[in-house]
């Protein structure tokens, strides 16, 4: 039969083990929430961050918050399996079991406002369509510098094609479209060209595809997380309860 000392041995090595990707992962959300609070050029943000929708602010708050209790948990589990503090292993199986539940709501909640926040996210771009060039908004010039960037280097035009550039009302005449809608390197919002010379697929793939690529990154490092955590409290009990019994029964 295998010693309790063995065991000991044996769960440590395994609680660091996991202990260690958890950190990892949670230090992949905190550089994530640090991208998105610092970064105010990246297409998330400029979308996001507009007006009375805060939902960047709200999310990187959210991302650092979740990144510090897991980082600062990763420190408490290690120190408590190498020095076998029974007092640290309570307490950091306890904030993991609170952090578990959390990331579960969050990952509920995240599922179910999904679609609102796609619809969100064209409501907005088509609003920055309608509002681009416009000289009494000049605030938004690096919204609309990003979309050229995504125009140009896509060689797509509007959210869906180039007739959507016809609701824009800040233009000197009807025919005129971005610049960034065809290939020219004018540095002024509109030019004047005809129609068929333009970028004829919209940007809504291109946009979707990053938009649901980040959404895919997130919810990996969710599930990653969840499916740790799942392993490193069943560690940390069993831990616990053989260092318990290795203090009673010292020798056996």
């Amino acid at each position: 039969r295998m010693k309790i000392r063995d065991k000991i041995l044996i769960q440590k090595y395994y609680l660091n083990v996991f202990n260690g990707i958890f950190l990892a992962l949670g230090l992949m959300l905190l550089t994530f929430g640090l991208w998105l609070f610092f970064d105010r050029n990246n297409l998330f943000s400029v979308l996001f961050s507009s007006g009375e929708n805060q939902l960047v602010a709200y999310i990187s708050c959210m991302l650092l918050g979740i990144g510090s209790v897991i980082t600062f948990t990763s420190a408490m589990g290690f120190l408590g399996s190498v020095k076998e503090i029974k007092c640290l292993l309570v307490t950091y199986m306890s904030v993991q079991i609170l952090v578990f539940v959390t990331q579960m709501a969050i990952s509920v909640l995240i599922f179910m406002k999904k679609e609102e926040v796609h619809n969100q996210w064209n409501n907005r771009i088509d609003e920055v369509i309608s509002e681009y060039g416009n000289e009494s908004l000049a605030e938004q010039e690096p919204v609309w510098n990003i979309l050229n960037a995504v125009q140009h280097n896509m060689e797509c035009c509007g959210r869906y094609n180039v007739t959507q550039w016809e609701r824009n009302k800040n233009k000197e005449n009807g025919t005129q479209i971005p610049c960034s809608c065809i290939k020219s390197s004018l540095k002024k919002w509109f030019c004047d060209v005809p129609r068929d010379s333009t970028y004829s697929m919209g940007c809504e793939e291109y946009l979707n595809t990053w938009f649901e690529n980040n959404v895919l990154i997130l919810t990996a490092i969710t599930i990653s997380l969840l499916i740790t955590q799942i392993f490193l409290i069943t560690l940390t009990g069993q831990l616990f309860r053989n260092i318990r019994k290795n203090n009673i029964w010292p020798n056996e």
